[in-house]
């Protein structure tokens, strides 16, 4: 199994969702909770492309975005593949 990370806010449903359908995929996840954290947002603004919203979601480094395209990739039948 890849490498999965997710930078997260406690309350953020986006958060909560993609948290979920990794969960229930049964994907371990390396969660990085920023709530308050500006130096950490930032760092992971740089490493997402200029992106600040929550969830950021890396798969071996690669970012995917967040709960939306975590979703598509799901709907599309990509996310097994990236994962794999």
């Amino acid at each position: 199994m890849k490498k999965v990370e997710i930078y997260t806010w406690a309350y953020c449903p986006f958060c909560i969702r993609a948290k979920a359908l990794l969960s229930k995929k049964g994907v371990k996840y390396i969660e990085y909770p920023i709530d308050g954290d500006e130096e950490a947002r930032l760092a992971m603004a740089k490493r997402a492309n200029g992106s600040k919203t929550v969830p950021q979601i890396f798969i071996n480094d690669y970012g995917i975005g967040g709960c939306d395209e975590l979703y598509e990739l799901e709907n599309s039948s990509k996310l097994d593949t990236l994962l794999s």
